[in-house]
């Protein structure tokens, strides 16, 4: 799949899947994805005042948790106005709609300045870009000399016979539970499909550190079914 056609399909898919998006994350991750970034939320210690660009940001819960964290301007930007609109009703609903701005954009052409946020976050969002290392440069653009750039996303974990049980699961039984819940079998499809291309943990960590970024940390989660990366911006800018 070329990179317009990925893009293309990826949008039509969370332009569907927007209304039970936070029900399948429950599944997708077997109801960790609230614990896993609880554990990235203290490796990230935000500081009051500090501002934060949340990419691919969904329905907004990674946006709102960065939000309450800093006390400071937060964005989230994606690319589906669906998920936009579910991320705003919960904006709205707990009154921080003067905090956080919601931007339809692309993650691979962001709508800021250079060294503009404290942080640049994307969740479970990356495996979905047509070039992770144009997202990367472009996250390392917009953060401030010294801050951070972090991606919390599924990976690939390596020891059997857990492995083999995760991807019976993911190509098996997920798009099933797609189909059975929301009705969408194809949408889930693409998920198992994306993560099998998408680099395992040290792979990944080399694309941070290919891109400039310093002193990167990568962090298995429950058993590398997910994975945390932190990388840094050098305070030179560089």
């Amino acid at each position: 799949m070329g990179a317009e056609s990925k893009h293309s399909h990826v949008h039509d898919v969370f332009e569907s899947i927007a209304p039970k998006y936070d029900m399948m994350n429950d599944i997708l991750s077997f109801r960790r994805h609230k614990a896993w970034r609880s554990f990235t939320m203290k490796k990230m210690d935000v500081k009051p005042g500090q501002v934060s660009l949340d990419l691919c940001c969904g329905t907004c819960d990674w946006t709102i948790a960065l939000a309450k964290a800093s006390g400071g301007r937060t964005v989230g930007l994606d690319f589906s106005a669906n998920m936009l609109n579910m991320g705003q009703v919960k904006v709205d609903r707990l009154g921080l709609s003067s905090q956080i701005e919601l931007v339809q954009g692309d993650a691979m052409d962001l709508p800021f300045p250079d060294n503009t946020f404290d942080y640049v976050t994307i969740g479970f969002g990356l495996r979905n870009v047509p070039d992770i290392a144009q997202v990367l440069r472009e996250m390392k653009r917009v953060v401030k000399p010294g801050g951070k750039v972090v991606c919390l996303e599924l990976s690939k974990p390596s020891w059997q016979p857990f492995k083999g049980l995760y991807y019976f699961y993911f190509e098996k039984l997920l798009p099933l539970l797609g189909k059975w819940l929301v009705r969408k079998y194809e949408q889930y499809r693409w998920l198992p499909e994306s993560l099998a291309v998408f680099p395992d943990l040290a792979a990944l960590a080399e694309m941070f550190r290919g891109v400039g970024l310093r002193n990167v940390r990568a962090y298995p989660l429950t058993g590398g079914i997910a994975a945390l990366h932190i990388g840094t911006k050098g305070n030179d800018g560089a």
